[in-house]
């Protein structure tokens, strides 16, 4: 079992995301912590991006933010790095665009360019990324622009350095839902609704019943967790109870964003599993 998927081994999964520097890099690994300590199943940290296409207004908000302040690919891994020293065994994925892991070269070709020295040639690509990922424990990678018939370049990296490239399924995949279920790379990202993230107040259960019945169909042993638009207790036992586990992203960032701290993510965090449990 991969490690992505121990967050589902103990029924259904909650799991929060938040944007890597937003507010700062200590902010970050501070709600991280918190949340994990809420009984968080996996932590989903998105590496900002300058063109956000597949994010609405609060994600995009909360990258630019981040961007300004200086945060890297570099920089999202150091979080990482940080957080591993306190949970070793938190499954933790990335969410980002394709740009920035296809770009990036790795620290120590970095910082030969800061030297002002030019290495002698260029590393394969996507290398560099997924093996950092290996070396500083990021379990999953989920890429919003990259569609599952245009992976195989990428997971064939990511497989090599046992990363699990997170396949995403939504309303329009029909077909695709099949095959993306025959052999899926940790969990299904079920896609509740069209258009881009942020907090709704009616999700498509029957759009979700539909795709994960398809997943269920064709591989009983594949793990579907819900993301997009939910943002309330009852939005996420709605959609737990369809699948393995819910995602929210926007509705977390709403929160740091209105100068809650840790303490205060981790109550809606708890909040929030209890309702994905039932317990």
């Amino acid at each position: 079992m991969s490690k992505t998927l121990d967050a589902f081994k103990n029924g259904k999964a909650f799991i929060p995301f938040l944007t890597a520097g937003d507010p700062d890099a200590d902010a970050t690994v501070s709600y991280i912590l918190a949340m994990a300590d809420a009984g968080a199943d996996l932590v989903e940290v998105g590496i900002p991006f300058s063109d956000p296409t597949a994010e609405g207004p609060v994600i995009q908000e909360a990258d630019a933010k981040a961007l300004a302040g200086g945060m890297t690919v570099s920089g999202s891994f150091e979080i990482v790095e940080r957080v591993r020293k306190v949970k070793p065994d938190l499954p933790i994925a990335f969410m980002t665009y394709i740009n920035p892991v296809f770009k990036y070269k790795g620290a120590a070709y970095e910082e030969a360019l800061k030297e002002g020295q030019v290495p002698d040639e260029e590393p394969e690509p996507y290398v560099p990324f997924f093996k950092r990922c290996e070396e500083d424990g990021v379990d999953a990678l989920i890429l919003a622009d990259v569609p599952f018939e245009e992976q195989e370049e990428v997971r064939q990296v990511a497989d090599r350095y046992g990363v699990d490239l997170i396949s995403m399924v939504s309303p329009t995949s029909r077909d695709r839902i099949r095959k993306i279920a025959e052999d899926p790379r940790g969990f299904i990202y079920v896609v509740s609704s069209m258009g881009v993230t942020g907090v709704r107040s009616d999700l498509k259960s029957d759009a979700v019943r539909d795709m994960v019945s398809i997943i269920r169909e064709t591989n009983p042993a594949a793990r579907c967790a819900v993301g997009f638009g939910i943002s309330t207790p009852d939005q996420a036992k709605q959609m737990a109870a369809l699948s393995d586990g819910a995602i929210v992203g926007s509705a977390v960032l709403r929160k740091i964003h209105a100068g809650s701290g840790p303490d205060e993510v981790a109550a809606y965090v708890r909040s929030m599993k209890e309702a994905v449990t039932g317990s």
